[in-house]
């Protein structure tokens, strides 16, 4: 299952799993639209692409969160 990390890992901006706007690489790698920008999306760990994020449901983020 897609690791939805809550929040971007270079300025800390909370990112919701049931909100757009977040970038991942393909190691999950998370980042806010705005450092994904400024990252050119690349991501600066791995230099793979950064693209959008899927978003996932109130319900199933909240059933995925009492998991871990």
């Amino acid at each position: 299952m897609l690791e939805m990390k809550p929040a971007c890992e270079r300025c800390g901006e909370e990112l919701p799993a049931h909100l757009p706007g977040a970038f991942i690489c393909s190691f999950e790698c998370t980042y806010c639209a705005l450092c994904a920008e400024e990252l050119d999306e690349r991501c600066p760990n791995c230099r793979g692409e950064l693209l959008d994020r899927p978003t996932r449901s109130k319900a199933a983020a909240a059933k995925a969160a009492a998991k871990s």
